[in-house]
């Protein structure tokens, strides 16, 4: 393909904004250097080459690039997903303008602007996980108030009830309602556990999560094998080891019930867990910029977690098991929550994983509270 020498090309080039030229053939013609920055392409591999061969799932953009031309005005496509040179996929925005050929632009075809909008996204949904935990830990709080108290009453009258009742064979009813009622005061005391007052001090993240491992290998032996992927020049952490292990335990222990429960399992490849810590810089934590973090992965190799409850995950009393209590994972949140972290996941067949992020404090300013 002949090159373009056009002097509008220029004034693309001094743009921040990433552009790129695109001809009515969906050729790429021209690539400014903030669009080279941002997709880490160079300019001179990708010219004269189809949209479709630079960029993975490509359907969408091909879409908008079809109705701006069809319609003759600009289109803008507010949450694109593509990949380019096979890694993963990045969340843009981007807007297409159809362009003809003038003294300016010596092509007809449209202009391409891309804005990346992984942050923000990343930003709003630890909005929402932050607003989420504080929203749980209120309604767990009432939720076991109001529940424990009547609770008290049943057992009591069942007892009342057993030594009225003359015939022995029907006190197997009453240990029912008894027994119940214990199960069920115990729930309520796991809704309430995570509002203990924290006792903060200097936390090795290693050390917690070699108690976690450990803990699981005593439960499931050699059913498991558990990775460590850690990177052990990371710093303390402040915070309460006592919640940080328990946390970090109920997310393990969910993956480990995963692996062990999942249909089929005794076909599938040998069941994995793999603990791995990095550490993350300029992240943004309950609304808070922190220069440094550290950043804790808890991989498994599972079914995953079923598309249904996946929203709603860390809601109370949401499980997707039959045995299950639904209280794992909202414990685990609100107590990273408490640390002024963050606790997401991304999961797919064969592959989940829980995410602990956790701001790294020099001073006791940032002390749980």
């Amino acid at each position: 393909m002949t090159p373009i020498v056009i002097s509008a090309l220029s004034g693309l080039d001094l743009l921040a904004t990433a552009v790129i030229l695109v001809d009515n053939a969906d050729i790429l013609c021209h690539m400014n250097p903030a669009a080279e920055n941002l997709l880490e392409l160079s300019h001179s591999h990708v010219v004269g080459q189809s949209i479709t061969s630079v960029f993975a799932d490509h359907e969408v953009l091909a879409a908008a690039l079809k109705y701006a031309r069809k319609n003759n005005c600009s289109f803008s496509e507010h949450d694109l997903m593509i990949a380019v040179s096979g890694r993963p996929r990045m969340h843009f925005a981007c807007t297409v303008t159809p362009i003809e050929r003038s003294s300016a632009f010596d092509v007809d075809g449209c202009l391409v602007e891309f804005r990346q909008i992984d942050q923000q996204l990343r930003i709003a949904r630890e909005e929402r996980v932050f607003d989420q935990g504080v929203a749980n830990r209120e309604l767990m709080r009432n939720l076991a108030h109001e529940i424990k108290n009547p609770l008290g009453g049943i057992r009591g009258a069942a007892q009342l009830l057993e030594r009225e009742l003359e015939n022995p064979a029907l006190h197997e009813y009453t240990q029912v309602i008894m027994k119940e009622a214990d199960r069920l005061q115990a729930l309520m005391a796991r809704l309430l556990a995570p509002h203990r007052i924290a006792q903060p001090a200097h936390v090795n993240i290693h050390e917690v999560l070699e108690r976690v491992r450990s803990v699981l290998l005593a439960e499931y032996q050699k059913e498991i094998a558990i990775q460590r992927d850690y990177d052990v020049s990371l710093p303390d952490v402040y915070g309460d080891v006592e919640q940080l292990i328990q946390a970090v335990l109920n997310v393990a222990r969910n993956a480990a019930q995963a692996l062990t429960e999942a249909p089929g399992n005794n076909n599938a490849a040998p069941a994995q867990i793999t603990l791995k810590t990095r550490a993350a810089r300029q992240v943004t934590l309950a609304r808070k910029r922190y220069r440094h973090a550290i950043e804790v992965s808890i991989i498994d190799n599972g079914p995953g977690i079923p598309a249904e409850i996946g929203e709603r995950v860390f809601y109370p009393l949401v499980t997707g098991r039959a045995e299950g209590s639904g209280l794992g994972l909202t414990i685990a949140q609100n107590f990273v929550s408490q640390h002024n972290g963050t606790l997401t996941f991304e999961s797919a067949p064969g592959r989940t994983c829980f995410t602990l992020l956790l701001p790294v404090a020099d001073a006791p300013n940032h002390a749980v509270s």
